[in-house]
Formats: structure tokens, sequence, C-alpha cells
């Protein structure tokens, strides 16, 4: 597996990550822990040394922890702070002493003395960004955190939060099923050497073909209360569907390859983090890292893009999701 370094901050780390929400939150019920693991295990084998996860995400932390407690040194964890539970439901809080507490939580519960990239998981609209960035640069300062970040942050906190504590990534979606980043985002990442780790590289599994109109979704799978995934807007994006397939077929590569492949050819410090439950599908997405495409069928493939319009939102308007992005 090559490797890929996020913007000017030396931080190394596999062309392609991955992403460990899925395994046990967001998407059903929590797999097998014995054959996470194995599947973490089988990741670090194949070359991967990035893994995502954050406290909100039930006993992810404890898990990744788990699985990758033989390879120390030798992987980078990013998690995130921010969010938490509040009888069930997901609350912000930057508080200055909770993003301590989140710290000193993730330590144990990773089995790390350093946290090598430390997100916040949504911008606080009750605590200030350069105070944010004052904490956690105190908490690299003390060695307890290594790398900082932000999640689906706007641009204006991200040069706030840069000019007193320098960012290494921002995390945010990016596909081709959604390409906004493209406008804003990622021209001033390029302009302050900030590395991008786009999350829902494939769509949230819709860029695979897996699914089509007729696709139900369990009340615990997030993509069941998500615009883009009724019926009718899975219909009607099955036009971008059937473009991958074309490119894919032509490159001898399966959709996920070249949606991947996508994301990869946009910038060099640009790190995708699909996430994954099977061994196969890992296998899989890994190989995009070996798929070139060409300047010419990158400007072939983006005018296509251009002339698809995406029905349905990221998130359900107007709720809490959809108010979390871009502040």
């Amino acid at each position: 597996m090559k490797k890929r370094i996020l913007g000017n901050s030396g931080l190394k780390v596999s062309t392609i990550g991955l992403g460990c929400m899925g395994m046990s939150h967001g998407y059903g019920p929590a797999s097998d822990k014995k054959e996470m693991i194995s599947l973490i295990h089988a990741a670090y084998e194949l070359g991967v040394t990035f893994f995502d996860t954050a406290e909100v995400y039930g006993m992810n932390e404890e898990l990744v922890g788990e699985a990758l407690a033989p390879f120390k040194g030798k992987v980078v964890i990013a998690t995130k702070f921010g969010i938490k539970k509040v009888n069930g439901k997901q609350v912000l809080d930057s508080q200055l002493e909770h993003i301590r507490q989140s710290v000193e939580g993730s330590l144990k519960r990773l089995k790390v003395d350093t946290i090598e990239l430390l997100y916040q998981h949504r911008a606080d609209p009750n605590v200030p960004i350069e105070e944010v960035a004052g904490a956690v640069q105190d908490l690299i300062k003390e060695g307890k955190v290594k790398y900082w970040g932000l999640s689906e942050a706007g641009v204006q906190t991200i040069r706030r939060a840069h000019a007193v504590q320098p960012l290494t990534a921002i995390q945010s979606e990016y596909s081709m099923m959604w390409r906004s980043p493209k406008e804003e985002l990622l021209p001033t990442l390029e302009e302050l050497g900030i590395g991008f780790v786009p999350f829902s590289p494939l769509g949230k599994g819709f860029l695979t073909g897996r699914f089509d109109k007729n696709s139900t979704f369990d009340s615990s799978d997030f993509r069941s209360i998500v615009p883009r995934f009724t019926p009718e807007n899975l219909g009607a994006n099955q036009v971008l569907v059937n473009l991958i397939k074309e490119v894919a077929a032509g490159k001898n590569a399966t959709s996920a390859q070249i949606a991947l492949a996508w994301v990869l050819a946009q910038k060099p410090w640009i790190v995708p983090i699909p996430g994954t439950r099977k061994l196969g599908r890992l296998k899989e997405n890994l190989g995009a890292a070996d798929i070139v495409l060409t300047p010419e069928e990158l400007r072939d493939l983006n005018d296509a893009l251009s002339k698809i319009e995406i029905s349905g939102g990221r998130y359900p308007s107007g709720s809490e999701y959809a108010k979390r992005t871009g502040n």
C-alpha cells in the first residue's frame, strides 16, 4: 500500500484508510467483535495504517483499541470529541473541561499514550473555535495529542482554528455523489496546507451499485432516514451508478474501485476512509489505490458528472444532522 502525507503536517498514512464506525454503529446491529478484530488485523496486513473512530460511536473505540494494540507505533488512529449521548440523543459539547475528559477516556479505550489525530467532531456554537484550538494545543504540549483536525467544519471556522493551532486534516463527506467540497473547501485546504479525509467516499454504499429503488433499510440503519435513500431518489440516481459501471468495465475494475480512484485523483493529500464489515469488500476497496485514471479519463468523467443532478439531500432537511454541517 502506498502512503500519502496529510497536508504540510508530515503525518504519513496509507493512501486509503479504514473507517471503523460501521462495524458497531450507524448501519444496523453491531457485527461480531471477534470478526471485526480479524478484519482490522487483515486491513493492517494489507497495508492499512490509518484507522478512524470516535467517542460517540458506542463501543467502537474499545474495538479499535483492542484490535490495534499489537501494532502500537505502526498505525495512526484518529478519533473525535465533541458529541455525547444524552438520553439516547446526540448533543454537541466542546466545553473545555469536556474536551479533556473525552481525550482521557479515548486514551484509555484506545489503549494508547497519545492520540495521533484528534478531530472536533462537529463545531459547537456555544464554544468559540479559538478556545477549542487552545484546549487542543494544551493537550498537544502535554503529549496526549499529536495532530488535530475538524470534521464537517466551514472554511471560516477552519481558518480561525488554524490560526491558533495548525490543523493537520479536515474530515468531511466527499464522493462522486457529493462534490460540493471542490467549490470552496478543497481550495482553502490547499492554500493552508491541510490534508483532507473524506468519509462516505462510496456514497454510503450507493456508488458500489448494491442498491436500487427496491432496496430497504432497517430502522437501526442511518440510511433509513437519509433522503437520498428513498425509493424515488434511489431510482433517480441510478444514472450515476450506470456511469460508474461503464467506466469500471473499461478499466477492468469494480464500481467501488472507480469511485475511490476518482476521489484519490483529485489531490495527492486526500486520504479516503471507506468502511466495511467484509474482507472481500476491504480487499476490493484497497485495490483502488492501484487504479490510475488518466487526465483524459478524468476530464471525460468529470464532464459526465457535471451533467448529473443528484436527487435527495445528505441529511433530512432541518434535522440536527443538517444543522451541524459547514459551521
